[in-house]
This record gives structure tokens, C-alpha cells and sequence, in this order.
């Protein structure tokens, strides 16, 4: 999973350019040769599909093996140029705090902008690194990868305990904790192949 670009534009209703505020790209697995030629088209496909983003909507575009993701919010937008791989809700979460945190530094002066920015903006660039991992983007993708994780360490708990040479079914017969209605529910369980013959 790779982001390779985010940008933050100015849409002009009157169907003009748009105008760059911000632009932070990583073109490093790029040939040195090629990556002049990566960033204009960056740029280029960067205006192209911000032009055709209305306000108040998102859209994807692919592009070969990359996907461009856009979130037009009344006129400012941001994109996020990331591969196929990366996740596509993750993709609007970032392009949502970009434009959060670009309204907070710099309010409403984006309306007034007539030509491209030049001047680098720190945390587009660090949010270019940050967000790499699809989960910083996505809360909710953190939790179920936290959940994941915990869901692995527990299988492989349950895996070492019976790979020690102790039946499952023995320590079933042999638990105090279980009453008798417990342990026949648990072999008729096994009988039938559901659930409890994971535990």
C-alpha cells in the first residue's frame, strides 16, 4: 500500500484551472529519470480530476495500477494518489482531515487564490508519510486490525495448549467446571461439527 501524492486544490465554479495550494509527492520508486515526468502528470491528472469532482462529492479514478481519490468540499478539494491496494475508505478519511486541517490553518483565504502556491505546506508533507499505513487514516480500520491481532495471539494460545499431547475431549471429561448437561452439550456439538469443537 503506497500513497504517492496529495494535493489540495481551489475549483473555480466558472469551470476555469484549478489552482494548486498544496502538493506533497513521494516519487521515489520512481527511476530518477522518470520522476520530473511523474510529478507534472501528477499535477496534470491532479487538475483533471479535481475540475470534474462537483462540490460536496467524492469520486475514485483509476488510473493504470493507481487509483486517484478526490473529495471536492464546496470548492476545496484534496487527492490523495494512492494504489490499487489501499484501502478506499481509509483514502477519504485522510483526504477529510487534510481539508480539516488546511480550513483550520488557513481559513478561508484559499477563495482568494489566483495562481498555483509554491510554498510547502509541512503537514501536507507529513501526512504523506504518516498515512502510509492505511490505518493511521482509518480509526475503525485500526480497531479491526487491533482485533485481528488479538483474534491470532488467541488461536495460537488455544493451538499451543493442544499441542502439548492433551486431548481437548480429556480435559473436557476431566473439568471441574463443566457440568455434566455442559460436557454432553460439547460432545453432541462435536458430533455435529458446530462451533464448540474450537474451543
Amino acid at each position: 500500500m503506497k500513497i504517492t501524492a496529495l494535493l489540495v486544490l481551489k475549483v473555480n465554479p466558472e469551470g476555469s484551472d484549478p489552482v494548486i495550494l498544496a502538493n506533497a509527492c513521494d516519487v521515489s520508486h520512481f527511476g530518477y529519470f522518470q520522476r520530473s515526468s511523474v510529478r507534472e502528470f501528477i499535477v496534470f491528472v491532479g487538475r483533471t480530476v479535481a475540475k470534474r469532482t462537483p462540490p460536496g462529492q467524492r469520486q475514485s479514478v483509476q488510473h493504470e495500477e493507481y487509483k486517484v481519490h478526490a473529495y471536492n468540499r464546496n470548492g476545496l478539494c484534496a487527492l490523495g494518489f494512492m494504489d490499487d491496494h489501499y484501502p478506499v475508505r481509509s483514502s477519504f478519511s485522510l483526504l477529510d482531515k487534510v481539508i480539516e486541517e488546511y480550513q483550520k490553518i488557513f481559513g478561508e483565504s484559499w477563495r482568494t487564490a489566483q495562481a498555483d502556491s509554491s510554498q510547502p505546506w509541512p503537514y501536507l508533507n507529513e501526512a504523506l508519510t504518516k498515512f502510509q499505513d492505511p490505518a493511521e487514516a482509518d480509526k475503525l480500520l485500526k480497531i479491526q486490525r487491533e482485533l485481528d491481532e488479538t483474534k491470532i495471539i488467541l488461536h495460537k494460545t488455544i493451538d499451543s495448549v493442544l499441542a502439548r499431547g492433551e486431548k481437548l475431549d480429556s480435559l473436557v471429561e476431566k473439568s471441574s467446571d463443566l457440568s455434566a448437561a455442559s460436557q454432553m452439550f460439547y460432545k453432541q456439538a462435536k458430533k455435529t461439527n458446530q462451533c464448540c469443537t474450537i474451543l
